[in-house]
């Protein structure tokens, strides 16, 4: 019987080249946002509050990428996945802590192994997916 396991995580040049990319879309967008990397555990690996960016995106952007690594699936699906459950859909939001069910949340895959995942705040949540989906692009395959 193993006593331990090994599990693949997202490294910190890897968390800090996410942030960068991230950043970058969110200058030509010309708005600012909150970037979190976290880890495949889901604890914070990486961050940045841009300036001007909402106080209330620190824990929200931090909480899509938990909720993300967590599941190992985007924000935006939840909806989906519980709208037509309707004990699901009011048990989820309320019953568990720091899920967020709208866009914005992405899991990090690599070699098919969720690794961690990035969460972003700070605009419309269409507006935070086309942020984290930029620190997304730079992830290799």
């Amino acid at each position: 019987m193993a006593s331990t396991f090994e599990r693949p995580s997202v490294s910190t040049e890897l968390a800090r080249s996410m942030i960068e990319a991230a950043e970058r879309e969110a200058a030509e967008m010309g708005q600012p946002f909150v970037i979190a990397v976290v880890d495949d555990s889901g604890v914070l690996k990486a961050f940045s509050r841009m300036d001007g960016a909402p106080l209330l995106s620190v824990q929200v952007a931090q909480d899509k990428a938990y909720t993300a690594a967590g599941f190992g699936m985007a924000t935006d699906a939840w909806h989906e996945f519980v709208k037509d459950d309707p004990p699901l859909a009011m048990g989820a939001t309320t019953g568990i802590d720091r899920l967020v069910v709208f866009g914005g949340g992405y899991p990090i895959s690599i070699g098919g192994q969720i690794v961690g995942a990035i969460g972003v705040s700070g605009g419309h949540y269409s507006q935070d997916m086309r942020v984290a989906q930029a620190g997304l692009a730079v992830v290799p395959s």
